[in-house]
């Protein structure tokens, strides 16, 4: 491709409104343009890396055995009822009606409509195991779409679907499509950890997420260092250290109530009475299955909800609303308290060592000082209910887990017969019993692979593309296209690279060399041939290697072959 023939737009500057790296140069270099919030155009530089991802996700996945289909981005709202999700997904799932007043969801994610097309297809265990996915457009009315394609309203997504006749096939299917999805992402150029994950609102058994290892990851993850442990915050299990410094042999003071005007926040409160956030304890007042329940948490720890569902067998738990909170406290929003409250009080086991803590009075401006449970109030549970902290230990060898950032990039799932039960997708067994379809599916993000390669291989004059996804393999920069021996040898080279199906692209653009070179690295194609007075001078062609920076001088005759090689690396 010939830049002076094509659409290559850069910007000197990032839109203020880009806040990480790979948002940024996704619009620097040209990749793609915002057309309103959370949706983006890709321009031809930017859909030429997502169909590079496409074609590496479309081989391996044709390697399993998984046939592709392509299934409509429109569901009607009957389907969803069916599953019970049409009002359980909330505002994500964008909804849309046709001219006779028929509601359709446009899908975010595909369970009901693959399950459908499967109910009416499969009927008898010869027909198993089967596996289809597709590679489509995905919608979800993002709350507050951010940081470029990592939380779009609009998306590039590989939704896989497995169908089996027990838990046994679907174990194989999964690692099966586990290590399918490693496969992909080492073709990628990433480094990630497979992590233990929440299912949420996908729902089923069990999950595993694929997290790219980056700084400005949205997700939090756990690992160990020692036995490959890994989970998502919201997921991990911990072995934690004994809590010091509380128990019986501390004195129990006597209870106060202080005035606290306006001071809701733990950093507020504390702030305010001159002690640490580990004195102060928050009490968070949920719906458990719709029926208030209060919350017990060190002030400096969060609820690890998951576990919270899982202790109390609870098929739904939410914060509750401020309306409620003012009702069974009688106070607004950052007053609560144990002391007095006439709900279900549940404790973190951490709560339950403290003494003289510090809670919210039950009433507006004011907080109660030296709290003891069993003297001041009583707790139904003890639980060990708060998120994984630093210092906690591994629950499978007791090494202290380390923390990093992650962005999901793919997520896998077993779901069981939460879908084939509810949209009766049943098959007749060996012994002619009829039975329901044990499901699996298995997602990609192809625009998040795209952004998180970048926020793993950049530097501060722009993109480092791995070769495997690079919009084009080799750039040839002609430096003065006044010089007709210049031009020429760049035709050469850049034909000969064509005949040998390496993806390249000239930049013949009648630009100042310097505004060239800038491009070069914004652009960050692996490989850049310079053609300049001293190739013409010495006969020597010049390859410079954006990931290193480092240069081979070589022969002409050279080139083809030591092109080849270099991208082998």
């Amino acid at each position: 491709m010939r830049m002076s023939k094509g659409l290559f737009p850069t910007l000197k500057e990032a839109p203020k409104e880009a806040k990480i790296v790979s948002h940024k140069l996704m619009i620097r270099a040209g990749l793609m343009r915002k057309l309103a919030s959370g949706i983006y155009t890709y321009l031809p530089l930017g859909y030429r890396v997502i169909r590079k991802i496409e074609n590496i996700i479309r081989e391996e996945m044709n390697k399993t055995g998984a046939q592709e289909v392509l299934l409509s981005a429109l569901s009607p709202q009957e389907l969803w009822e069916e599953s019970g999700r049409w009002e359980v997904y909330g505002p994500e799932l964008m909804r849309i009606k046709d001219r006779h007043n028929r509601l359709f969801g446009l899908g975010p994610t595909h369970e009901e409509v693959i399950t459908d097309l499967v109910r009416r297809e499969v009927k008898s265990y010869k027909q198993l195991p089967l596996t289809l996915y597709q590679i489509q457009t995905k919608f979800r009315d993002e709350i507050r779409p951010r940081f470029g394609m990592m939380r779009a309203r609009e998306f590039h997504m590989k939704d896989a679907y497995s169908f089996d006749k027990d838990e046994k096939d679907l174990g194989k299917n999964y690692k099966r499509m586990y290590e399918a999805y490693q496969n992909i992402f080492d073709r990628c150029g990433l480094r990630y950890k497979a992590v233990e994950a929440d299912t949420g609102p996908i729902g089923g058994d069990i999950s595993h997420e694929f997290m790219v290892l980056a700084k400005t990851g949205e997700d939090r993850i756990v690992y160990c260092r020692k036995c490959g442990y890994a989970a998502n915050v919201n997921r991990a299990e911990y072995v934690k250290p004994g809590v010091k410094g509380q128990g019986s042999r501390v004195k129990e003071k006597g209870l106060k109530k202080v005035k606290t005007p306006g001071m809701k926040t733990v950093e507020e409160v504390t702030g305010f009475l001159k002690c640490k956030p580990k004195e102060l304890v928050k009490t968070l007042i949920y719906k458990v299955d719709g029926i208030p329940v209060a919350i017990l948490i060190r002030g400096d720890h969060g609820v690890n909800e998951r576990r919270l569902e899982k202790l109390l067998k609870a098929k739904e738990i939410s914060l509750a609303d401020e309306k409620t909170i003012e009702k069974v406290t009688g106070a607004p929003l950052g007053y609560s308290g144990p002391v007095r409250l006439k709900i279900k009080i549940i404790a973190d086991s951490d709560v339950a060592a403290m003494k003289n803590m510090i809670s919210g009075a039950n009433k507006k401006d004011y907080h109660l000082i030296n709290i003891n449970i069993d003297r001041d109030f009583k707790a139904d549970k003890v639980l060990d209910i708060r998120s994984v902290i630093p210092g906690d230990r591994c629950p499978k060898c007791k090494t202290k887990l380390t923390f990093s950032r992650g962005i999901e990039v793919g997520h896998v799932f077993k779901l069981g017969t939460k879908y084939s039960q509810a949209l009766k997708a049943t098959f007749s067994d060996e012994k002619g019993k009829e039975r329901p379809l044990i499901m699996g599916c298995y997602g990609i993000g192809l625009d998040r692979i795209m952004a998180a390669s970048i926020e793993q291989n950049h530097d501060g004059n722009g993109i480092i593309w791995p070769s495997s996804i690079a919009p084009y393999q080799v750039l040839i920069l002609v430096v003065n296209n006044q010089d007709k021996k210049q031009v020429k040898l760049a035709e050469e080279v850049y034909k000969s690279l064509e005949k040998e199906e390496i993806e390249v692209l000239l930049d013949d653009r009648d630009l100042r060399a310097g505004a060239k070179f800038k491009d070069a690295d914004l652009m960050g194609i692996p490989l850049r041939i310079t053609i300049g007075n001293k190739t013409i001078k010495e006969n020597r062609i010049e390859i410079k290697i954006r990931k290193t920076n480092k240069i081979h001088e070589i022969n002409k005759k050279d080139l083809i072959s030591k092109i080849r090689s270099l991208l082998e690396m």
